[in-house]
């Protein structure tokens, strides 16, 4: 019979045209990763490029994971390169959900999702076949087809020449999301850190438009609630909250406001 594997949840919420919420860990801990699935977010995001374990360390990477599936929650990972060998490498281990950093060509955007796919538009893809975590050891009833719909590759829109070349990238075959990345784009667009600047923000208008035109999910960061949703109601269906680090500064902050206000 073999083992049934779950479904991918932040896949299917996309495809049925919803929202999910979720947050990145910027602690890289199985134990808030499990916590985020008992409060109830739909992903936590691990971001490999900005820190965190080597994706190449596949033990730790897996207690992440182990950590998500104990709560039901899905992780979100951004690798640190395009390589198609390291999108190879992080499906193998059993992520389900992940996304590339500063791509700026739509064949860089191809190769990787072709890498994650054991058949791609039609023509052979270029994952590999063997008995990971991913197969459950090669336990798992109808692998390949289940991990070809259960995958999903998306790819960051975080400098200029991303945003010129947004066509051809949208127009790759099945791009699971892109992500548009305000801070490395008013880098890129020569704002440093300015993300309100007028040039950030038509660059980041351009992707959202285009990519719901192009019927390919939106992802983005949130900041505030108010902000997540007016970007639901603009069409976004994943999004960021915020991180562990951001949580705990504002909380942490706020005691300490607190203890000095009551002293005074």
């Amino acid at each position: 019979m073999g083992v049934t594997q779950p479904t991918n949840d932040l896949a299917a919420t996309l495809d049925d045209g919803g929202v999910a919420l979720g947050v990145l860990d910027s602690a890289y801990s199985p134990r808030l990763v499990e916590f985020y699935g008992d409060l109830g977010v739909d992903f936590v995001w691990l971001d490999l490029e900005h820190g965190g374990p080597d994706p190449w360390d596949g033990g730790r990477i897996e207690n992440l994971l182990r950590a998500g599936e104990r709560t039901g929650v899905e992780l979100l990972v951004r690798l640190p390169d395009t390589d198609p060998t390291l999108v190879r490498k992080a499906l193998d281990l059993g992520v389900r959900n992940v996304f590339l950093p500063r791509v700026e060509t739509a064949a860089a955007v191809e190769a990787a999702v072709r890498s994650g796919r054991f058949r791609y538009d039609g023509d052979p893809g270029d994952r590999g076949l063997a008995a990971p975590r991913a197969s459950r050891w090669g336990t798992a009833a109808e692998y390949v087809t289940t991990e070809d719909e259960q995958t999903l590759v998306g790819t960051t829109i975080e400098t200029a020449a991303a945003v010129e070349n947004i066509d051809d990238i949208l127009a790759v075959p099945e791009l699971g999301f892109v992500f548009i990345g305000p801070f490395d784009l008013s880098v890129s667009l020569g704002h440093p850190g300015e993300i309100d600047h007028p040039d950030v923000q038509e660059a980041v208008e351009t992707v959202r438009s285009k990519a719901l035109e192009a019927d390919v999910p939106v992802a983005g960061l949130g900041f505030g609630m108010d902000d997540v949703a007016e970007k639901a109601e603009a069409g976004y269906q994943l999004l960021n909250l915020g991180s562990t680090t951001g949580a705990l500064n504002q909380v942490v902050s706020k005691w300490l406001e607190d203890f000095e206000d009551g002293r005074s």
